[in-house]
């Protein structure tokens, strides 16, 4: 009986093509294990630092808990360099700080576009920090980590919970502003996926998208961030990701099927006309809104023509 594969939804029969792009995507993803299990001793010596009780210990602890990040990622893009034969259309990289704080928005088309921004912003702007659900705090090592790294963690709650507790509509600003807090001695660029979930064709029709190549933004969490820290914030960056011939999936990204990548990275200026209150301006709210779909009809705009 011969061999099947469901590449890009369709079947066809597996060929030894096939074959050595599925090896080459197992040996990536041994490197990246053994890159992570070396590093992964030094992260958790240096988080032990992070219970002391001492200003200067916790900023030691966090230079180094970065260096080691920093490190990790840059032997995984290295990894990828080895084995990816990608070519990479890459421009608006100029002019990125480290010293910088920055909101960084994107469209997310498969897990693969976390690998693909550490790649390309590594060393560029400050480490990439995602906004992660509380009970995730408890997976065992990860939860440490991302706790360690200073990963602002969000209690989510239902609108049936917020109905009976008004006040817990309010918990996740104030998650936010300690975050804030601590991210005014501490240089961070703050990742938003707006589209909440990686696009699909079917996502698209069932979510009834204005878009052609982009689910609608959900302007929630990236007001959230705007408004509890866009005193922190100097630049937004726009960042649009498109695989070619539109192999999305990470496994064809590991395995190397991925033959094109194209990064566009815009950067927006924090003004005080994207400052304001999400939550209790409704003039600023719908102004907000309004900003953000016109942002995503650009970049649909921009993904059409790549």
């Amino acid at each position: 009986m011969n061999n099947e594969s469901f590449l890009n939804g369709k079947r066809r029969r597996y060929s030894i093509r096939d074959f050595f792009y599925d090896l080459n995507g197992a040996l990536t993803a041994l490197m990246m294990i053994v890159n992570t299990v070396f590093w992964l001793p030094l992260i958790l010596t240096a988080i032990i630092f992070k219970f002391i009780p001492s200003a200067y210990t916790k900023k030691i602890a966090n230079t180094i808990l970065n260096f080691l990040v920093t490190v990790w990622i840059s032997v995984n893009s290295l990894i990828l360099d080895l084995t990816k034969n990608i070519k990479w259309n890459i421009s608006g990289l100029e002019n990125l700080s480290m010293k910088n704080n920055y909101l960084v928005l994107s469209n997310h088309q498969a897990w693969s576009d976390i690998v693909v921004l550490q790649k390309l912003l590594n060393r560029k702007v400050p480490m990439l920090r995602f906004f992660i659900k509380q009970s995730l705090i408890w997976v065992p090592v990860l939860g440490l980590a991302w706790w360690a790294l200073d990963y602002p963690f969000m209690k989510r709650h239902s609108k049936a919970e917020i109905a009976k507790k008004p006040h817990l509509a309010g918990r996740d600003i104030e998650a936010t502003i300690k975050a804030c807090e601590k991210y005014k001695t501490i240089p961070v660029s703050v990742m938003n996926f707006v589209e909440g979930s990686r696009f699909t064709e079917k996502k698209r029709i069932g979510k009834q998208s204005s878009y052609k190549n982009l689910l609608n933004p959900r302007p929630g969490g990236t007001g959230l961030v705007l408004t509890s820290m866009g005193d922190c914030l100097s630049d937004i960056l726009n960042v649009t990701i498109k695989y070619g011939k539109n192999r999305r999936s990470f496994w064809g990204f590991l395995s190397g099927r991925v033959k094109e990548i194209t990064v566009v990275v815009e950067t927006i200026p924090v003004t005080d006309e994207l400052k304001g209150d999400f939550y209790n301006d409704k003039e600023y709210r719908e102004r907000f809104i309004k900003w953000l779909n016109a942002l995503w009809q650009e970049k649909d705009l921009l993904l059409e023509s790549i």
